[in-house]
């Protein structure tokens, strides 16, 4: 495995350490103390998701320029600055302008870096390079979230303060970005010949491949809904915290196993399973009633979601020109990112309509209905 991917695979381990002390707390907060419903948490994901896909475009155009790592030092910084202060927002607006500008630094920081990966992996390793960069990161959550549930069930910590500790593993993150991340530097483009951050700017291929994954996003459901149908059901918030890390230690496992096997079978055969795989997760997570069922499944979800998590971002790799992967990271990011908004308020209003179990069906039925789509996909330009 290249320096550069463990480098970043280390930092993303702190910085989700950071993220996971805090983004599991957030539905506890919403439906405790500020008084919110499953609508204003679907906004809040997809204003954080909109703000952050817009400037993944533009950072990862700018990055095809000499050097990539300023970005990736920025990203992380801003976020790691603002995250421990969630807890202290007193009205749920305040807590969406914060959620929004931690997602400015992932904004920054996101398509440098996955364009720094395939900058540094050779093409037959890519897959489990994305999948090492996954597992390490779902590895990061999985300690955060445990560590959040042992501050609040043995430390008698409240949820502002364990919030506050987070900038501990979140300045460890930033440390190694600027003492152990070494960037070979590339030829800078002049300007005028950089590319575009035009859609037609990039072959057609991949156009193809970023409009099906835009429509897909509508079927991506951020995880904290997890959290709110366990405190729906009578979940306390130390249980809740373990199911998080162990969701995120059954994406860990398997994430890494996805992307060996799409070094082997192909990205996109590979990303087919791994839709299929993401719809079941929801359709189990649609059945559940009760607390038994809700671990079972939600680290079956884990499990499933894990193998596309690094799989989507191979293919951006494999069809992009190594010129402008930056851009094209930009692009695809941009194009999930857009649909966050109304994915989120759709989901939401569903929910709080219809009920949880509805909401996840169709959405797996969406799903579904994109790995169809994706049989019309090629791997080559």
């Amino acid at each position: 495995m290249p320096t550069t991917v463990v480098t970043l695979g280390f930092v993303s381990f702190f910085n989700d350490l950071a993220s996971e002390m805090v983004t599991p707390l957030i539905p506890l907060v919403l439906a405790g103390s500020l008084g919110a419903g499953p609508i204003v948490l679907g906004l809040l994901e997809g204003v954080a998701e909109a703000v952050s896909a817009w400037l993944k475009l533009w950072s990862g155009g700018r990055s095809d320029g000499r050097r990539r790592k300023p970005w990736v030092l920025g990203g992380y910084l801003l976020s790691n600055l603002v995250r421990p202060f969630f807890g202290l927002a007193g009205h749920w607006p305040v807590l969406v302008s914060l959620r929004a500008i931690d997602r400015v630094g992932k904004g920054l920081r996101s398509a440098p870096r996955d364009a720094m990966v395939a900058d540094a992996t050779p093409a037959a390793l890519r897959g489990t390079a994305y999948g090492f960069h996954r597992a390490m990161d779902n590895g990061g959550a999985c300690l955060g979230a445990l560590l959040a549930a042992a501050a609040v069930a043995w430390g008698g910590m409240a949820l502002p303060q364990v919030m506050l500790w987070s900038a501990l593993p979140g300045l460890a993150g930033v440390v190694v970005i600027i003492l152990a991340l070494h960037e070979q530097p590339r030829a800078a483009a002049p300007a005028a010949s950089r590319p575009p951050l035009r859609w037609r700017a990039m072959p057609a291929g991949l156009r193809h491949y970023l409009a099906v994954v835009a429509v897909f996003g509508l079927a991506r459901v951020s995880e904290t809904f997890v959290m709110w149908r366990g405190h729906e059901i009578g979940c306390g918030s130390a249980e809740l915290l373990v199911l998080w890390a162990l969701m995120s230690l059954a994406k860990s496992v398997t994430s890494m196993l996805g992307g060996r096997i799409a070094d082997h079978i192909g990205p996109l055969a590979m990303l087919r399973v791994g839709w299929l795989a993401l719809a079941s997760g929801y359709a189990l997570l649609a059945l559940i009633e009760a607390p038994l069922g809700l671990w079972f499944a939600a680290v079956g979800y884990g499990l499933l979601a894990g193998l596309s998590e690094g799989v989507e971002r191979t293919l951006v790799g494999v069809l992009a020109p190594s010129a402008s992967r930056g851009l094209a990271f930009g692009w695809y990011y941009l194009l999930s990112g857009a649909v966050a908004i109304p994915a989120g308020l759709i989901f939401g209003a569903i929910w709080q309509r219809g009920g949880a179990a509805l909401a996840f069906m169709l959405v797996a039925t969406l799903a579904l209905a994109c790995t169809a789509a994706s049989l019309g996909l090629k791997e080559r330009n």
